[in-house]
């Protein structure tokens, strides 16, 4: 993590690790789960002050972000291309693969696509 930081030309210190420890744990996480699973371990930590390195973890690609309608946004490590399964009744989320090939290109002749968003939405078996 400490050369990924330096790699994005953001400076090294122990609240940005331990963020980014926090993130890598692989879990979909908001700004309030964030502050307080890294306070628990540095002490102290204000949720403005994970607002601030979430905005430059987003703005290096560090991080992406995944925003739930009628919930709090939620961060994870922004290391390989997916897309999201977000429960429209308790707002969990899951990471889903989709290759290329999987992707309905029919309508799009002539396009090239940077990149692809798709959210599938429905109820978690929790909440079926």
């Amino acid at each position: 993590m400490i050369q990924r930081l330096r790699d994005v030309g953001l400076r090294v210190t122990g609240p940005r690790l331990e963020v980014l420890r926090v993130l890598s744990s692989g879990e979909h996480l908001d700004v309030e789960a964030i502050t307080n699973a890294a306070r628990d371990r540095l002490g102290t930590l204000t949720s403005q002050a994970v607002y601030d390195m979430l905005r430059h973890f987003l703005d290096t690609g560090l991080v992406t972000k995944f925003d739930r309608p009628g919930w709090p946004a939620v961060f994870e490590i922004g290391d390989t291309p997916h897309q999201h399964a977000l429960c429209v009744t308790c707002g969990q989320v899951v990471n889903i693969s989709v290759t290329p090939e999987e992707i309905p290109r029919k309508r799009l002749r002539g396009w090239n696509l940077d990149s692809v968003e798709i959210t599938f939405k429905g109820d978690c078996p929790d909440c079926r």
